[in-house]
């Protein structure tokens, strides 16, 4: 039997980690800790709330007593920590938000489960914090084949990597974060390891790309844009449409999580990547052909949404993570290529307008503050 905190367990990555979690482990209790803020809905969890081993509390991260009190009275030993503050223009007008959030929420964290489990030992206990690729900076873009990209090369995992340059993060690199929200969660991911130098908590780190799939919050480019193409809405892309990035279908992304939680080596740090690079434009184009399609419109009848927009400030031109460590130390590799990962994207979204809507519109918003305020 164990206990474990999942904490942003109502947000996009963290509902399907909570959903894996119940379901593969009944014998294990999930607490699944979460603000609700705009980006948590406990309707992406309907399908596992009322299972024995699952429960759901409201907190702030913030609240070190409310933590230390929680992992108290639940016997927890183990906290997966994915709440964050995570969409860079949010973090460009207000980064105060995010140092609160991503640092200071970590931080009370680290000092609940620090205050809690040494007395006792550290054997058994496991802290787990869930990073991204942002920290390392940005990657040169270079055709080193010569060959007009997206082209192939082998990464050093011996897979196949859908490339537009020699380069790719590592989990050696240094940091060098580029916007309020990179930055924010670099500090966050250095006081996790420091408090493994200095107490001794058994930590991990992970930095993962970016994830796509069901129940992402619509003011990311994959959902925001499904959406807008259905109902012939502008698609506004940065610049010229040519920063890349690596993706990552969410669900192995959990695989990924669940499999480090039961097996990393304590102090470790493992990068998640979905060796699965496109240009931003590429992919929009790609979501236009495929919603198109399954709406039954004519090939390319919604191309002429594209509105090219003025760039985001500090916007890192390309992300590339090399994931070969955790496929040759743990043997975890994407199991979805590509072009399935978005169509069942894509279907799932077409399916569930009504999460959509209710999404949109604030209405869930509205639900969770009154249910709350009246308890």
């Amino acid at each position: 039997m164990r206990t474990i905190i999942i904490t942003g367990g109502a947000g996009f990555i963290g509902s399907h980690v909570v959903r894996l979690f119940v379901n593969k482990y009944p014998d294990y209790k999930i607490i699944n800790l979460d603000k609700l803020t705009y980006a948590g809905n406990l309707a992406n969890l309907r399908d596992i709330e009322d299972r024995p081993n699952y429960k759901f509390v409201k907190m702030d991260i913030c609240d070190f007593e409310g933590v230390l009190e929680l992992m108290r009275a639940e016997h927890v030993d183990g906290i997966i920590h994915l709440a964050a503050e995570s969409h860079v223009d949010r973090s460009i007008k207000d980064p105060f938000t995010f140092a609160q959030t991503n640092v200071m929420g970590t931080l009370s964290l680290l000092q609940a489960a620090k205050t809690y489990w040494e007395p006792m030992g550290w054997e058994g206990k496991r802290f787990y914090h869930i990073s991204t690729d942002e920290v390392y900076g940005a990657l040169e873009m270079t055709d080193p084949s010569g060959i007009e990209p997206p082209f192939t090369t082998k990464a050093s995992s011996g897979k196949h990597h859908l490339a537009y340059g020699s380069k790719f993060f590592t989990e050696d690199l240094k940091y060098q974060p580029h916007s309020p929200y990179s930055a924010a969660k670099a500090s966050s991911d250095h006081f996790v390891r420091a408090f493994h130098d200095t107490y001794g908590l058994p930590t991990i780190v992970t930095n993962c790309s970016n994830n796509y799939g069901p129940y992402q919050f619509p003011e990311k480019l994959i959902p925001l844009f499904i959406n807008n193409i259905r109902h012939r809405k502008p698609l506004p892309v940065y610049g010229k449409g040519e920063n890349v990035r690596d993706w990552l279908y969410v669900e192995d992304h959990a695989r990924a999580i669940d499999l480090i939680f039961h097996k990393g080596v304590i102090g470790d740090t493992y990068n998640i990547g979905g060796f699965n690079e496109w240009k931003n434009i590429d992919i929009i184009k790609v979501l236009i052909g495929t919603v198109d399609r399954l709406l039954g419109r004519p090939e390319g009848a919604d191309m002429d949404l594209i509105t090219y927009v003025t760039d985001r400030a500090g916007h890192d031109l390309r992300y590339a993570i090399d994931s070969s460590k955790l496929q040759r130390e743990l043997g975890w590799e994407p199991s979805l290529q590509f072009e399935e990962g978005i169509e069942k994207t894509v279907r799932w979204y077409l399916d569930n307008q009504d999460w959509m809507d209710n999404v949109t519109s604030g209405d869930y918003q509205k639900y969770y503050e009154n249910m709350y305020s009246n308890r």
